[in-house]
């Protein structure tokens, strides 16, 4: 076989997109969460810009009003809350250190045996103490890369802006991309806004608004240290299947044991009746109506994206996971056969 002018040029040519895609790759990897994170915040954002536009009738304006405001919700509760979560960890890092669950386990277990008792004692001393001091490392480290947060704060916000102000384009290109025809193409594109919307929304809106219902119930109980509580109910919050029970039941518990029970059985059927609702209006609508997608591909999403994307991938490991197999489910139903047999 002969191997023309034309081949050799065909050849270079993609060995020079290969390498570019490469470079272009390298380049981008440093800053590829705070990208995605300003695409998936404008996306979530895309309902108020729409808005702001019927009021503006312009582009940059209005995603520059909308900018703002995300501006605005991330930089406040920072500027204010993390100072006064800095002072609750340190003080639940002194408590940890004097901690004493001799009585609270003679009442959980009684009749135990002293050794047995030491054993549970000192065991939560030491998980206390590594996850308090677990806490203070990560605000000391935020503390300490503040300058490169906000260089990525101000990236995502400029990824944001634009996404906003160019959405249209931005459609009409990423379309032109699909090697689809456009019935596939128009199917996969709702079955995708189908599933973004139940993740996004049905996930992690709804997991926000039941974490700060969880947290207002803190504040209204008057449990102490509300505040690191009510950050780690609006994470758990987002989590499916774990949710914030994770915190008021244990808090339930203790307040039963060193507190007015009456009051603790009080602050359980809040969580109960109130917080847990959210599950079945918010999470019912956006994933039960929108999609079939399972709580437990979801939840594996999460964990896995946890790991392999830091924070973010709690958002981007379930989308990947659930556009796959949205495309596996498409092959398996010959929607994409037509794609290969050309």
């Amino acid at each position: 076989m002969t191997i023309t002018e034309k081949d050799i040029k065909k050849i270079s040519l993609v060995v020079l997109l290969v390498l570019l895609a490469v470079v272009a790759f390298l380049i981008i990897r440093p800053v590829l969460l705070s990208v995605m994170a300003g695409l998936i915040l404008a996306y979530i954002f895309l309902p108020v810009y729409k808005y702001t536009m019927k009021l503006v009738k312009n582009k940059t304006v209005s995603a520059g009003i909308v900018s703002i405001i995300l501006v605005l919700i991330i930089v406040i509760p920072l500027w204010f809350l993390l100072p006064i979560v800095s002072q609750q960890v340190f003080e639940l890092f002194k408590i940890s250190q004097n901690l004493d669950l001799t009585e609270i386990t003679n009442s959980i277990f009684p009749g135990a045996s002293d050794q047995f008792i030491n054993q549970i004692d000192l065991t939560a001393k030491n998980s206390f103490s590594t996850i308090t001091s677990s806490i203070i490392n990560s605000v000391v480290s935020l503390l300490l890369n503040f300058a490169i947060i906000s260089l990525h704060i101000l990236l995502v916000a400029f990824v944001f802006f634009f996404t906003l102000k160019d959405s249209d384009q931005l459609k009409t290109f990423a379309s032109g991309l699909l090697p689809f025809t456009k019935v596939q193409e128009n199917k996969l594109i709702q079955q995708f806004k189908d599933i973004t919307q139940s993740i996004l929304y049905g996930q992690i809106v709804a997991g926000l608004i039941q974490g700060l219902l969880a947290a207002f119930a803190l504040y209204i109980f008057g449990i102490p240290n509300a505040l690191l509580l009510s950050i780690l109910s609006l994470a758990l919050s987002i989590i499916p299947i774990i949710g914030p029970s994770f915190v008021y039941l244990p808090v339930t518990v203790y307040m039963m044991i060193t507190g007015d029970p009456l009051f603790a059985a009080g602050y359980l059927l809040f969580n109960v009746i109130i917080v847990s609702s959210v599950d079945s209006v918010f999470r019912s609508h956006f994933v039960s109506r929108k999609t079939k997608m399972s709580q437990a591909v979801i939840l594996v999403g999460m964990i896995g994206g946890l790991f392999l994307f830091n924070v973010l991938g709690l958002i981007i490991g379930p989308l990947i996971l659930a556009y796959v197999i949205t495309f596996l489910k498409a092959y398996k139903e010959k929607n994409l056969t037509s794609f290969f047999e050309h």
